[in-house]
């Protein structure tokens, strides 16, 4: 369809569109030259016709001083240079030349000669004048306006490629991309130059991202059923198994096996739950806080096991009969991981008797704190925590699904204590 690039085109059309000015600029000003021509020898005809038998001319010599006209002698007198000079009130145009008097012996005495052009009735007068100047403003604002208009044609056809290109990227909506998106650019019509090569590129950028969509789509589709059904199948057998005599032995590694089995589903809930591009408006859902903490609480009280540690839950702002304040807003099963990942790390950094490990939870914060170290002022309470780079494997996660849900989690973390907050 185009035959040069982008950045040729643009300089053709402005070349061609400076070219175009160029000519009409001279042709306006060869009119204007030739009209006033034509103008100053009508006039002169005219005054000719006027006079009629008895012809005037406009042009007279003068060699003498005495013999010009009264309103110049005076002025004669002071023996002007030579050049050319304007009177405008006598309406007068002098032109002084000078001569050597040939009579004299000496022959080295200077003398001016005057030729008067009498301008009465040639010039425009300044009505006219006024007249003269609103007409050439019209036609160069006309030419100003047509070489605007012109330039904007031309630029506008010079771009139209990258303007329809940016059309096309627009209507696509990068939060639902289907499979047929990158069909849309038909990068094919763009040509050869810049902007084909940029189409073609976003053409195949978007029918990769639409293709991995798609395998995304997929791989949630079928492992959420073909990884869930395997641990069900274990927790199943489990329970049949702990319904069975098992010795003191047995009864411990079952007990192991049913805890790494939850927290395997667990991981295997969470990564679904990050991968999933869309989730039918679960984000949207509103809960309550306190039983998921419970929950939380209870699957990972094994790892205080052999540990001289407390839990204490404190509720600010908050009526301790009321389970069903606080409320957040979002996706409860992401809730749930994240605090889950929060109570984890914090009964596995704890030693034995370092404790307590204080929950506080208020109407939009949840603040999560360990102690690591025996010196720690058991009663301090949490505010405003900085985040670091991490503490635990599954603070990365945490951070995800918050980003997910539009919470904010930070951790502050010190020789003496650890500080998470969750906060929605």
């Amino acid at each position: 369809m185009y035959r040069y690039s982008l950045r040729k085109r643009v300089a053709i059309a402005f070349a061609m569109c400076v070219a175009v000015l160029s000519v009409a600029w001279g042709f306006a000003f060869f009119a204007a030259i030739r009209l006033s021509e034509d103008r100053v020898l009508a006039s002169q005809l005219q005054r000719a016709a006027e006079s009629y038998p008895s012809l005037t001319t406009n042009l007279r010599g003068y060699d003498e001083v005495g013999s010009l006209p009264e309103s110049l002698r005076e002025w004669a007198q002071t023996k002007p240079d030579e050049g050319l000079y304007e009177f405008e009130a006598e309406e007068l145009h002098v032109a002084v030349l000078s001569t050597n008097n040939e009579k004299l012996p000496t022959n080295n005495e200077r003398r001016n000669a005057f030729v008067v052009f009498d301008v009465a009735g040639i010039e425009a007068a300044s009505s006219e004048d006024w007249w003269l100047l609103l007409v050439i403003t019209g036609v160069v604002g006309t030419l100003g306006a047509l070489g605007f208009g012109l330039g904007v044609l031309v630029m506008r056809r010079a771009v139209a490629p990258v303007a329809q290109l940016a059309k096309v990227v627009a209507d696509i909506d990068p939060e639902k991309l289907s499979a047929e998106d990158h069909k849309r650019i038909e990068s094919s019509r763009f040509g050869d130059d810049e902007v084909g090569v940029l189409a073609r590129t976003m053409e195949k950028t978007l029918e990769r991202i639409s293709a991995f969509v798609e395998r995304e789509r997929y791989f949630t589709g079928s492992a959420s059923h073909e990884l869930r059904t395997p641990i069900t199948v274990i927790i199943g057998a489990l329970e049949l198994l702990e319904q069975s005599d098992l010795s003191t032995t047995d009864a411990k590694v079952v007990d192991r096996v049913r805890r790494a089995t939850f927290e395997m589903k667990a991981t295997i809930e969470m990564f679904l739950c990050l991968a999933r591009e869309t989730d039918d408006g679960l984000y949207d859902e509103q809960f309550s806080v306190m039983p998921l903490v419970s929950q939380a609480i209870d699957q990972q009280r094994h790892l205080l096991n052999g540990k001289c540690v407390d839990v204490e839950i404190d509720l600010i702002d908050v009526e301790i009969d009321d389970l069903e304040k606080p409320i957040a807003c979002g996706h409860s099963q992401a809730f749930s991981i994240a605090v889950n990942n929060l109570v984890r790390n914090a009964f596995e950094h704890t030693l034995d008797g370092q404790g307590p490990i204080t929950i506080h939870i208020k109407e939009h914060v949840l603040f999560v704190t360990n102690q690591v170290s025996s010196e720690a002022d058991e009663r301090h309470t949490p505010t405003e925590a900085s985040s670091p780079n991490g503490y635990g494997l599954g603070l990365g996660i945490v951070q995800r699904l918050c980003e997910r849900n539009g919470w904010s989690f930070s951790l502050h973390a010190d020789e003496a204590r650890v500080a998470a907050r969750l906060s929605w």
